[in-house]
């Protein structure tokens, strides 16, 4: 007889386990995708390449974000983060692919930057490897490849980490152009995620709905020669925490 059911992350855990074992690209198994797929460099992949997301940059150009504490979630070879970093940002780098962060430690230490990069589940990490309150929490493409109940985790850590006043700027794919738009409980039926879900403004708005929106836009597509990384299949949101979440 099986009962371990207790605690809400007993549920999550539970629910985890009803996805294939590489369906879910954030976990153990995601892991070892993830390694798989930053192995080969040379690969024309357009994130691979050591250029910021358009929407990061115009965000510290415009003044509506500035240097303090950020974390970067899902932090691949670290453009993001390398980029907050020369900005004037303190920062702290997720990520669960050991050879993605090895990529991104290489370029830290050329460009010197003094960057702190974890590896693991940004949900697991202790509080004494990611010290909070972040002033700014970024991620490019990190939520759009969790299973639904994630969310859950993923508010979690924003109520955790993100500082009063604090942003939280994301990317994902937009509805229409990339990804998955399946009804949530067809993910649990079908046991896989499909490359990854696709979000309307709505739902982000409705999904963050304890934080105030700055702006949501979609990312302006950025040519090969462009020193900026956009692709119009993408949302860019940034959100600001007002006070502490409920």
């Amino acid at each position: 007889m099986d009962r371990k059911i207790r605690t809400i992350e007993d549920v999550l855990e539970l629910l985890d386990g009803l996805f294939a074992p590489d369906a879910d690209r954030w976990t153990a198994d995601g892991a070892r995708w993830w390694d798989a797929f930053y192995a080969d460099r040379a690969k024309p992949v357009p994130f691979f390449a050591a250029k910021p997301d358009e929407s990061l940059a115009d965000y510290l150009e415009r003044g509506l974000i500035v240097p303090g504490r950020a974390l970067d979630l899902g932090c691949g070879p670290g453009r993001n983060a390398l980029h907050l970093a020369a900005a004037g940002f303190q920062v702290d780098a997720v990520d669960l692919s050991p050879t993605a962060l090895a990529w991104a430690a290489g370029r830290a230490r050329e460009a010197g930057a003094a960057i702190r990069f974890h590896c693991g589940d940004a949900f697991a990490l202790t509080g004494a490897e990611l010290t909070g309150p972040y002033d700014l929490i970024y991620d490019s493409g990190c939520f759009h490849h969790l299973p639904p109940h994630r969310r859950i985790s993923y508010l979690a850590l924003l109520d955790r980490l993100l500082a009063p006043g604090g942003h939280f700027g994301l990317t994902c794919f937009a509805a229409g152009a990339m990804g998955s738009e399946l009804p949530d409980a067809d993910f649990y039926h079908q046991s896989r995620l499909h490359g990854g879900l696709a979000y309307t403004p709505d739902s982000l708005r409705w999904i963050f709905s304890e934080l105030a929106q700055v702006e949501l836009r979609r990312m302006r597509d950025e040519p090969d020669d462009s020193p900026l990384f956009g692709e119009p299949f993408l949302w860019t949101a940034l959100f600001r925490r007002t006070a502490w979440l409920a």
